[in-house]
């Protein structure tokens, strides 16, 4: 059920709403938009009686849902979200960039890279300090310790750092030490660690899985959003297909396919959607052309020593061509929009 307030709504006229969502024993999901509030309703196993909101003060209509999520969805907020870490964005006008190295491997190589994601403008690090390896004898990350070198990349460069949790106990250090919870694609349906990502102050950047349907990726976000937290970012990082070209198959698809669907905001990742250093700039190029708000990147200052994804790592060099190039698109992409 989602309950649309009429745009002269006063907030005694919403809490009144509130109240009969709580009594009912549903929970309610405030969301407000450009002209007016919508309230989804979670928790019901049965449909909910319009009957009981409609003669409220304030209510416009109480509409049924009937698509399998209700709050990554577009009926419930036609205004696109904007997701806030301090004066960085993700979603809007501005595109977000997110780079940084697949892992931190000592202070002296993240703060290398991180120094060149500053000087690009770019306002957001990313580095993992645990890593989900495929094989238990590959570097594993440096855990709390990584965590550490990255909030001090932080304090000295003002980059938001955005990093992935592996489990709960993860989630509570990367609280401790980031900005940003990545939920990467084997955690995708983790379902309770999506729960408790749920539960958390801090924004969440939720990876495409492996061989995830566009329902499935949404539904997973449905269950961050559920537990109250609304600060959910969607991301394409290719999916499994028969292709031996590629490491992945980046479905750039995916990206007008859910913004159709979704008010959440959407990034791509051409470094694992591809695998491959030479295809990571084009594939970038054509995923803000399709309309993403922004990519998530692999740079290291020596991809030849890297302990992880070195393959499709971008050079220091190559990433600053990128990030000039993407913009042109994204500005392009901007122009055609408005006009």
């Amino acid at each position: 059920m989602l309950i649309v307030m009429k745009a002269d709504a006063t907030d005694r006229d919403i809490d009144g709403v509130l109240d009969v969502i709580d009594h009912l024993g549903y929970k309610a999901h405030p969301m407000p938009g450009a002209t007016r509030t919508a309230i989804a309703i979670t928790g019901n196993q049965t449909s909910v009686n319009p009957s009981h909101f409609e003669n409220l003060p304030g209510v416009l209509e109480a509409v049924s849902v009937t698509k399998p999520y209700k709050l990554v969805t577009l009926d419930l907020r036609p205004d696109k979200t904007v997701v806030r870490v301090g004066e960085a964005t993700i979603g809007g006008d501005e595109l977000a960039i997110i780079a940084g190295p697949c892992a931190i491997e000592s202070r002296t190589q993240a703060f290398a890279i991180a120094s060149a994601v500053r000087r690009s403008g770019a306002k957001f690090f990313r580095g993992g300090a645990f890593k989900p390896r495929t094989s238990p004898y590959a570097f594993q990350g440096l855990g709390e310790e990584g965590l550490k070198i990255l909030a001090e990349i932080r304090d000295v460069y003002g980059l938001k750092i955005v990093t992935e949790a592996l489990d709960e106990s993860g989630i509570d250090l990367v609280e401790r030490y980031g900005d940003v919870i990545q939920i990467g694609a084997r955690n995708m349906q983790n379902f309770s660690l999506l729960r408790r990502a749920g539960k958390s102050h801090l924004p969440v950047l939720l990876k495409r899985g492996l061989s995830a349907t566009l329902d499935e990726w949404l539904l997973a976000a449905e269950y961050i959003m559920a537990e109250g937290n609304y600060k959910v970012v969607l991301c394409e990082r290719g999916i499994r297909t028969f292709a031996q070209h590629t490491r992945n198959t980046l479905d750039l698809a995916a990206v007008p396919a859910a913004a159709h669907l979704s008010h959440l905001p959407i990034l791509v990742d051409p470094s694992h959607g591809t695998g491959r250093n030479f295809m990571v700039i084009p594939l970038a190029r054509a995923g803000i052309a399709v309309g993403a708000d922004g990519l998530i990147i692999e740079v290291h200052d020596q991809p030849e020593r890297a302990l992880s994804d070195g393959a499709q790592a971008l050079t220091l060099e190559q990433y600053e061509q990128m990030v000039n190039e993407v913009r042109a698109i994204h500005d392009v992409v901007q122009l055609a929009a408005v006009g």
